[in-house]
């Protein structure tokens, strides 16, 4: 076999004194789980045979321990495994009544189960039980997959084993499952010396006597698969996919720009990523593309995703401007949806579930790129990554074309010598009834699911809150402040929370129109758009000894108050105009608007603007956008506007005693109590109560509301609106 040219052996002994054989499998799986060459995220599955002590028994038994349902390879952990008895796995053999009934052999895997193990086993069990190694690995690397999808795959097979040594086996496409299980025990029957099995459409299984031989067996015929197609598609250089029909648009960073909320609004699959690689382009403005991708994906993991196939937008990039490009996506997303029910009405059987979004999650705009959807920013990223897994598919079985098609292969499924799924059979996949069992044993979406939110500001106190509450409702979010090394620090605690790509961040001055537009498109190229505008900067400046501020600060104070709420909510609103969907703004106010006293007159005739800008902003941005803002009273926790200077100031112009040996936070407790105590509830207003006042007014909760602000004061009699 060839040494490695492509791929790197990262076993290291080192790493594995004291492991046991699960913990090996364990390790083996997150190197080959690492390198998205190998398998993509989420898919492909590794096991082990191992002896173990039986618990009730007290005997020697043999276990297999295999990938359990949903893990992810990368980052699989010991409990991330199924372990069943190996002789209850092979005893269902006998249980089988043949393939119309395979489907219910997975309800009898549990029954296998080692130990009270409570990892579910995943369909491709038998794949791995009855393949008679101690060791299998079966991944999805892209060029093991393009000669999977090769109409002449047996040929490739052969001159493969002629050039580099590997011989595998061809097994035509089957849905994994008992009966797959079995014809792979068969074909390694019919051919014990063979390297490993490529599955017609599929896959690629290899396996070893030990953890270390299987991993280093797996990626020498990987690494030899590579040597065999790469030097073929590079001699097709910009020939590939017939030639480059178009070139990117010089533009295609700004048009991308504004597609996405677009393109958002109209799938409604919740949330975007935008592609613009060279391999993603490539393909996009190649003379065959259309044709290519209309064939659709042929790997379960990939078209799982990407559904059946992409949308392919016809519109002429050399001509065409972003006006044109709109009609023709709309045009194109018709006539998607009305393939989509065709091919769901055509293939359908009694039993099928219900027919799902007919919307593409894949949207490939000629001169601009790759859109993918999807309902989380991880799950939009990922569609992406697997379609440009289908390109360099697609791109390896089209360079492999020098042998005549198998005589059983479907010219209609056939495009270049790219094999695409049969149309029934991706349809088995895409609405298998055992899939629809595990998305309906899936937990509820939260109520912020899918939904983009921009926070702008980013106090520790009530921003704080506000971003943690919208978190935690599974809402997205960018946060934004003029001071960016604060909206950092906060967006990376939150990200050690509720992951990476959940919450990033900005600078941006909200009084400032162009650094809004800016931080707007932040928010657009990472999430597609926006749902949810929560502004909360304000500032208030304290009057000097005699109750007064200069004309300069007045003028700051308006700036950042009310202008700066302005100017942020009309750009916010700009981009959930695009989308055409229904969308929330929240803005700060405060009790101080309706209550006339003595000390603050710039600052609570700004929150009095605030709350008819509301009601302004609210008309004018109906029917799609709703306005409304939340006021608080006075909150002292967390507060920027309370430094400790400040707090003793007001402790003093209260009379309540203090000692300047007290904290900073005991001083601010002190005022929040006696604050409390003027309302009609004696409650301390808090950050926390804040927030909740805030995401009320974003939800959905409120949805036939607007125009209207919110009173978080614990019942501030003064405050009462007459």
């Amino acid at each position: 076999m060839t040494e490695l040219k492509y791929l790197r052996d990262l076993w290291n002994d080192a790493d594995t004194l004291g492991m046991d054989e699960v913990e090996l499998l364990r390790y083996r799986s997150n190197l080959l789980g690492s390198d998205l060459r190998l398998t993509n995220f989420g898919g492909g599955n590794t096991s082990a045979k191992v002896s173990a002590i039986d618990p009730i028994t007290g005997e020697s038994v043999e276990v297999m321990w295999v990938k359990g349902s949903g893990g992810d390879l990368g980052t699989i952990k010991r409990d991330g495994f199924a372990s069943l008895y190996m002789n209850r796995l092979v005893a269902l053999k006998r249980q089988y009544k043949g393939v119309e009934f395979e489907d219910e052999m997975p309800g009898l895997f549990p029954l296998c189960t080692f130990n009270n193990n409570p990892r579910a086993a995943s369909i491709d069990t038998p794949l791995h039980g009855f393949l008679p190694f101690p060791h299998v690995d079966h991944l999805h690397p892209d060029w093991a997959i393009a000669l999977a999808a090769c109409a002449n795959g047996p040929a490739q097979l052969e001159r493969l084993r002629a050039e580099t040594g590997v011989h595998l086996v061809w097994v035509p496409w089957k849905r994994p499952g008992f009966e797959l299980g079995l014809w792979l025990e068969q074909t390694v029957v019919e051919n014990p010396n063979c390297d490993g099995i490529i599955l017609g459409s599929h896959g690629l299984f290899t396996w070893g006597n030990s953890g270390r031989e299987s991993y280093l067996k797996t990626l020498q015929v990987i690494d030899a698969i590579g040597q065999y197609v790469i030097p073929r598609v590079e001699m097709r250089g910009e020939a590939l996919f017939g030639g480059t029909l178009y070139r990117v648009r010089p533009d295609a960073e700004q048009i991308a720009l504004e597609l996405l909320p677009v393109l958002r609004g109209l799938l409604g699959h919740g949330l975007g990523h935008y592609e613009s690689g060279p391999d993603a382009q490539q393909f996009i403005n190649s003379h065959r593309a259309e044709a290519l991708a209309y064939m659709g994906t042929s790997c379960p993991d990939h078209f799982v995703r990407t559904k059946v196939r992409p949308l392919y937008v016809k519109w002429d990039p050399t001509t065409g401007d972003l006006e044109s490009l709109q009609p023709a996506i709309k045009h194109g997303l018709h006539q998607y949806g009305l393939d989509y029910q065709a091919y769901y009405d055509r293939c359908k059987r009694p039993n099928s579930p219900a027919m799902r979004s007919p919307n593409p999650t894949v949207v490939l705009v000629p001169g601009v790129g790759l859109f993918s959807f999807g309902k989380n920013k991880v799950e939009a990223r990922i569609t992406g990554e697997f379609y440009v897994n289908a390109i360099h598919v697609m791109e390896g079985a089209t360079a492999l074309d020098d042998f005549p098609a198998q005589p059983s292969v479907p010219t209609d499924q056939v495009v270049d010598n790219y094999v695409a799924l049969a149309p029934q059979e991706a349809f088995d996949i895409e609405y298998w009834l055992l899939e629809e069992a595990k998305l309906q044993r899936m937990p509820a979406e939260k109520e912020l699911s899918r939904k983009v939110a921009l926070l702008v500001g980013a106090s520790p106190g009530i921003g704080k809150e506000i971003a943690d509450r919208v978190l935690r409702e599974g809402g997205h979010l960018v946060i934004a402040d003029l001071n960016a090394d604060l909206a950092a620090s906060l967006a990376e605690s939150l990200q050690i929370k509720y992951g990476k790509e959940t919450v990033t961040s900005v600078s941006v001055d909200c009084t400032d129109r162009e650094s809004c537009r800016k931080a707007l498109a932040l928010v657009t190229q990472t999430y597609g758009g926006i749902d949810i505008l929560i502004s909360i900067a304000a500032v208030f400046i304290a009057p000097d000894a005699n109750g007064q501020i200069s004309d300069a600060l007045w003028k700051k104070t308006y700036e950042i108050n009310v202008l700066g709420s302005f100017v942020i909510a009309q750009e916010a609103a700009a981009v959930m105009k695009k989308q055409g969907t229904r969308s929330s703004i929240v803005l700060v106010s405060s009790a101080n608007a309706v209550v006339a006293k003595r000390g603050s007159v710039a600052y609570d005739t700004s929150k009095a603007a605030v709350n008819h800008l509301v009601r302004e902003l609210a008309i004018e941005f109906a029917p799609y956008v709703r306005v409304n803002a939340v006021a608080p009273a006075t909150v002292v926790e967390g507060s920027q506007m309370f430094p400790r200077d400040r707090t003793i100031a007001s402790l003093s112009k209260y009379e309540i005693p203090f000692s300047e040996e007290e904290t900073t936070e005991e001083l601010r407790s002190k005022l929040a109590l006696f604050y409390a105590k003027r309302t009609l509830l004696h409650a301390v207003v808090t950050p926390a109560k804040v927030a909740e006042g805030a995401f009320l007014l974003a939800s959905d909760r409120t949805s036939l509301m607007t125009g209207q602000v919110l009173p978080v004061d614990g019942g501030l009699i003064e405050a009462f609106l007459r």
